[in-house]
């Protein structure tokens, strides 16, 4: 390739309507990131048709920043509804509120038993390569939702886990004294769009610890005040059954666990407990995993396994990313977006 060739070729990618789009188009041909690309396609399709789409948030998708493509996905309408777990959901506010004293430990493979004690002295807790400070991160979430929680304790009001998060979200000091772009927080999108949510299993978080420790201590007295699980579930029936009338849902989904299992499982909970068998399934699914396909692994079946459990039908777009959801994830949003 002679120079001038060389410079159309660089000038050709840099001047491109969706860079990134065409450059995956391009390049992401075969394999796993073919795969990606089918997904994504198949993701814009369904939003096309006039479909919704719901998310799922595994692992420690807000800790990996996620929030960088995903709130601008909420912006733009490409996600109608979330389900993470209860550490997804806290820590996107954990990063948006002390993001300066996150620490990255790219050596973490490396470390001793020992170095981990002193990361734990330094009330530093890792997660991968990263490191949460605990009391410019939890223990300052903590206070402000426990006024919150206390409040509506008092006024004999319940929530959920995510409504909380939406009223502290409200409060102009927190925003005021962000350490991140505000933009490039996704629950703060959410809250903006008043994003249908569902939290499964939230007891299984550092708040939901920290709730659990104020109820024994006294400090909240009605331990139903924060609305958990079976809750949620009622919610997420009412919001399918209605929303499915007018649109068919999709389900994209990152990670595997309880994020993913829950809501999943409503479309068989309608047609199976409710006998709502006129409600639709799923519309539309694509999960990112790097788990291994094994016997009697949830997060590693391969989708046409839920046929047999009533999730998906034979003629559901069905596509799985074997790869890592950090990597793989705003790669694909950047795909829908046109980036």
């Amino acid at each position: 390739m002679n120079a001038d060739s060389s410079f159309d070729a660089v000038f050709s990618i840099r001047f491109m309507a969706s860079p990134i789009k065409d450059f995956l188009k391009h390049h992401f041909r075969h394999f796993n990131a073919a795969a990606l690309v089918d997904a994504a396609e198949g993701y814009e399709r369904h939003l096309d048709s006039g479909g919704k789409m719901l998310v799922t948030l595994a692992g420690a998708m807000s800790t990996a920043e996620l929030g960088l493509s995903l709130a601008e996905m909420i912006r733009r309408d490409k996600v109608h509804a979330i389900s993470c777990t209860g550490a997804n959901l806290e820590e996107d506010v954990f990063n948006l509120v002390a993001h300066d004293f996150y620490e990255r430990v790219p050596n973490y493979r490396e470390l001793t038993p020992r170095d981990e004690q002193a990361l734990l002295s330094r009330h530093m807790n890792r997660v991968t390569d990263t490191c949460i400070p605990e009391m410019e991160a939890m223990r300052r979430i903590e206070s402000v939702v426990l006024e919150e929680w206390m409040a509506a304790d008092k006024a004999g009001e319940r929530w959920f886990p995510h409504e909380f998060f939406y009223r502290v979200l409200r409060k102009p000091e927190l925003i005021k004294n962000a350490q991140i772009d505000p933009a490039n927080s996704w629950l703060l999108a959410a809250m903006e769009k008043n994003l249908p949510m569902f939290v499964p299993g939230w007891e299984d978080s550092t708040l939901g610890n920290m709730y659990s420790g104020h109820c024994i201590a006294g400090d909240v007295k009605n331990v139903h005040t924060v609305r958990t699980g079976i809750e949620y579930m009622i919610e997420l029936a009412d919001y399918y059954t209605r929303e499915s009338e007018k649109h068919s849902i999709g389900f994209f989904q990152i990670g595997g666990g309880i994020a993913g299992d829950f809501p999943i499982c409503v479309v068989p909970m309608l047609h199976q407990d409710l006998r709502r068998e006129e409600v639709p399934l799923w519309g539309y699914f694509c999960q990112i995993s790097d788990s291994t396909t094994s016997y009697g692994s949830y997060s590693g079946a391969v989708p046409n396994e839920k046929i047999t459990w009533g999730k998906l039908g034979v003629d559901t777009p069905k596509h799985i990313i074997e790869s890592d959801a950090s990597i793989v994830a705003p790669l694909l949003f950047a795909h829908v977006l046109g980036w």
